[in-house]
């Protein structure tokens, strides 16, 4: 009897850890980067969205089961762009799903990714953490927060005041609190209260089976230009964010990531999901904000699986609910706590040169993050390095 009892009273306080106030907040402290990608990635490929977002709410769900801790699953960011620029078919898209879930269980199979990983230097991957931070920051003023009317300036000032207030108290679910703001906000001034009733609709993932030549066309397509930033930030730069982050676990392994990246590839082509990875800077999202478990993780795929599940029938009409302006303040945040990590390298000057380089490339090139990468790496083991490096240095 004794026994039944303490280990209720394990389980009521594992749940506890799981589920609480912060892990809610947490929760969405990806959303400004995955919502307006998964949006955009629907539209432009014709995916049916239940599917899309039941698969990708899914894998959440497993991720945060198996991994315990904010490993957040995202958008493949180079696909993304590619689809919505260029307006590549669903079927296409899937098919690259498929491959490069392939690729990256050979690379994980095979030992490569671990080789991989002890050869790119911390200074590289913390360089490609900086030049996604700056580049969230930019996304977020450039497409989110500056392209509304005057009424989206003051929702976003009044969110970015919430967050820096409140970011730090434990009591109040500060990312959770400001995406309501918003939906009230919508639900008021623009979007008719009856909209999850013309929108709801009970769904199903849809069945697909790739064809041979869809996967071959997406190879080509779509997953080689993303095995290099998959590469930099899904697999290398996440294990470093997960040691920065919780120095206290046992160290996550490059061959587990990679497993996990590929295994969800693998699943999510069959029923209709999107092209998903990790990221460095999802989980920092969720740090940010609160998550220290998987509960936050677990937290936001139940809230697509809800969308998808019963809100299918109108989807452009429900995201009509959540506002840019605060989906960018959100997203704000997220950059400048990755951009914030760099800073273990400044007693180092080398490095810290070697970082800013990469992360200055990688905005500010075309496949900045490939190129950046590549070169950050060539100079880290080049003969001269400590030379021209140092003079840069003295010269500041």
């Amino acid at each position: 009897m004794e026994k039944n009892i303490l280990l209720s009273e394990i389980r009521r306080q594992h749940l506890k850890k799981l589920f609480n106030v912060r892990e809610l907040s947490g929760a969405f402290g990806d959303i400004g980067t995955d919502f307006p990608l998964l949006i955009a990635m629907i539209l432009a490929s014709g995916l049916p969205s239940y599917s899309v977002l039941i698969m990708f709410g899914l894998m959440q769900i497993l991720t945060g089961l198996a991994y315990r801790m904010p490993m957040p699953v995202q958008p493949l960011k180079a696909m993304a762009t590619l689809v919505i620029a260029q307006n590549i078919g669903g079927d296409i898209l899937l098919g690259a799903g498929l491959a490069i879930g392939i690729v990256m269980a050979v690379l994980t199979l095979t030992g490569a990714l671990d080789k991989l990983g002890k050869f790119i230097p911390k200074a590289v991957i913390r360089g490609i953490q900086l030049g996604l931070g700056l580049s969230l920051c930019l996304l977020s003023f450039q497409k989110y927060i500056l392209t509304g009317a005057f009424e989206g300036y003051i929702l976003a000032g009044i969110a970015f005041l919430i967050i820096l207030l409140l970011i730090d108290k434990k009591k109040f679910p500060t990312a959770f609190m400001v995406i309501v703001l918003g939906v009230i906000y919508t639900l008021t001034v623009h979007v008719e209260l009856n909209v999850f009733q013309k929108s709801f609709g009970v769904h199903l993932p849809s069945p697909h089976l790739p064809k041979l030549e869809d996967i071959l066309t997406g190879f080509f397509l779509l997953t080689l230009p993303q095995i290099p930033l998959s590469l930099g930030n899904s697999i290398f730069a996440t294990r470093q964010v997960s040691e920065d982050l919780f120095p206290d676990k046992k160290p996550l392994s490059i061959q587990k990531i990679g497993l996990s990246y590929s295994l969800m590839n693998l699943i999510n082509p069959f029923l209709s999901g999107l092209p998903v990875c990790h990221g460095s800077g999802g989980m920092v999202g969720h740090y940010v904000f609160g998550g220290r478990t998987g509960g936050s993780v677990i937290i936001y795929g139940l809230f697509y699986i809800t969308l998808g599940l019963f809100f299918g029938n109108g989807f452009e009409q429900i995201i009509q609910i959540f506002p840019l302006p605060i989906l960018g303040v959100i997203l704000v945040f997220e950059g400048l706590a990755l951009v914030s990590l760099v800073k273990d390298l400044i007693i180092d000057k080398r490095n810290f040169l070697i970082a800013l380089l990469v992360g200055i490339l990688a905005v500010g090139l075309p496949y900045g993050f490939v190129i950046s990468m590549v070169i950050g790496v060539a100079l880290y083991y080049s003969p001269l390095k400590l030379n021209a490096l140092t003079q840069i240095g003295e010269a500041e």
